[in-house]
């Protein structure tokens, strides 16, 4: 499992166990505070209305004083209110009231006249100087049928405790409020949780992109591909310059190790020819001789000279991961520039320089002396494996999003074994006319500079013979 997904599953159980937990303790409070509420409001009218009944209670005219019809009118009340988008269109309260012996003498509802009362825990309760109250199922096992009962005493002129008015109301009065209050908590709680869980989707996305990005790039380190560190934030900005580092460090490591092997094996041979010749004039050499060996000392120290410019050139190129100060060049001047560099050359090797730029092409970005040193080592190839009397074909032209500059020569082609090895350093075929071989360093930096511009060299062999490189580059 990626990282990733743990941390989204790993925050999105604690954020919907929290949330479920505190919906759960909201909506178990939602009832009791209600009824809590109600009970608060059924206290005071008890007491009002005690104080009220007194007069009718005392003078014996409880069940047909003005009291008992100014309460029985109630009934017939329209109140046409709406609470909180609930409309109430009559009064849900039933009075109740007991003597000093909690004998029902009074009943809004008409039911409990003439019932004992006295066992009743809201007139138990009061009758004895206590806060009197009770909750009770009209319908045993169900409690959505319950009612509650606030009592408050009915006191003469002495203040004993004449009777008992009892006020009730049924619950289900306030069940849509609760209700209502109990959905709302639970719409937001499950809104808390889609919140939260976007949250968490994007942190898990910016998570798996920071890491993605590290481990493509570490990936393409161990590959040896030439990449850039991605933009990352905080920690893993951190841990991306510190991937970098050490890349930086192994790969210079790496670096020395290969070249000082690879430089020892190529120096053999040249070093081997200056011995040898410089031991054979030590001796007494016919002048014809002794010219031949000292021309040889010179081309093989030449070929060292040669040879170790590439490889600094070489080396500054894959060193580099990206162009530090890219500026835009012409491409078709660029052909232009490198074709008159080498044209010496060709000229001494009878071989032709044909040259095709479009004038007026996008221009492209990169490293003006890199590009054009690249096209000077393609064409010094083309040269060095063309005949006498044939041509080199340099142009550049538009592809896609990008430009592709061709090196054609009329040579002997590249043998079919060496197609996929031409591009590696010090790899290198034997040229037509002396049978000698170069370093390879050339092709190999052309490789690397166009990898350096983000494009690629590729070469093939061309009907008729000779070989074609193409390097694209991107515009």
């Amino acid at each position: 499992m990626k990282i990733g997904l743990r941390v989204l599953l790993g925050y999105f159980v604690i954020v919907a166990l929290a949330a479920l937990l505190l919906g759960r303790v909201f909506v178990q409070q939602v009832k009791p505070g209600v009824r809590q509420a109600m009970e608060d409001t059924l206290a005071d009218t008890a007491n009002v209305l005690a104080e009220l009944a007194a007069d009718d209670l005392l003078a014996g005219r409880m069940n047909n004083g003005r009291f008992a019809q100014r309460v029985r009118a109630l009934q017939g009340r329209d109140i046409g209110a709406e609470i909180w988008g609930f409309p109430k269109r009559e009064a849900s309260y039933r009075i109740t009231v007991t003597d000093a012996r909690g004998i029902v003498v009074f009943d809004s509802a008409g039911r409990e006249l003439g019932r004992d009362n006295s066992r009743w825990n809201d007139v138990y309760r009061t009758m004895r100087g206590q806060y009197g109250a009770r909750s009770t199922r009209e319908v045993p096992g169900d409690d959505s049928t319950s009612v509650m009962y606030v009592a408050a005493p009915v006191r003469d002129a002495q203040g004993r405790i004449a009777g008992v008015l009892t006020v009730s109301k049924p619950n289900r009065a306030m069940a849509p409020f609760i209700a209502r209050s109990q959905g709302v908590i639970l719409r937001w709680g499950f809104v808390l949780l889609g919140v939260a869980l976007l949250i968490g989707l994007l942190a898990a996305w910016w998570l798996s992109r920071q890491l993605g990005g590290l481990r493509r790039y570490a990936d393409a380190v161990t590959a040896g591909e030439r990449t850039t560190l991605p933009q990352s934030a905080g920690e893993f900005a951190a841990l991306g310059r510190a991937l970098e580092t050490m890349r930086d460090r192994l790969e210079g490591k790496q670096y020395v190790e290969r070249y000082v092997h690879a430089l020892t094996h190529e120096l053999k041979s040249p070093l081997a020819a200056i011995r040898a010749s410089a031991e054979l004039l030590e001796s007494p050499l016919p002048d014809q001789d002794r010219r031949r060996f000292a021309e040889a000392i010179g081309a093989q120290s030449e070929r060292l000279t040669m040879m170790v410019d590439k490889l600094l050139a070489l080396a500054a190129v894959e060193h580099r991961q990206r162009i530090e100060q890219p500026e835009p060049v012409d491409p078709a001047a660029l052909v232009q520039a490198a074709a008159e560099d080498v044209r010496s050359q060709a000229q001494a090797a009878g071989v032709q320089l044909v040259v095709e730029a479009e004038e007026g092409m996008p221009a492209l970005s990169g490293d003006r002396f890199l590009l054009r040193q690249m096209l000077v080592n393609l064409l010094d190839n083309a040269i060095d494996f063309s005949a006498r009397g044939t041509s080199v074909e340099a142009s550049v032209r538009r592809q896609d999003a990008g430009m592709v500059f061709i090196v054609a020569d009329r040579g002997s082609g590249v043998p079919d074994y060496a197609v996929e090895r031409v591009f590696e350093r010090f790899y290198s075929l034997p040229r037509p006319g002396t049978q000698a071989r170069s370093s390879g360093l050339g092709l190999s930096f052309v490789r690397e500079v166009a990898a350096l511009h983000g494009g690629r060299a590729l070469l093939r062999n061309r009907e008729g013979g000779g070989t074609v490189v193409e390097v694209v580059l991107p515009t």
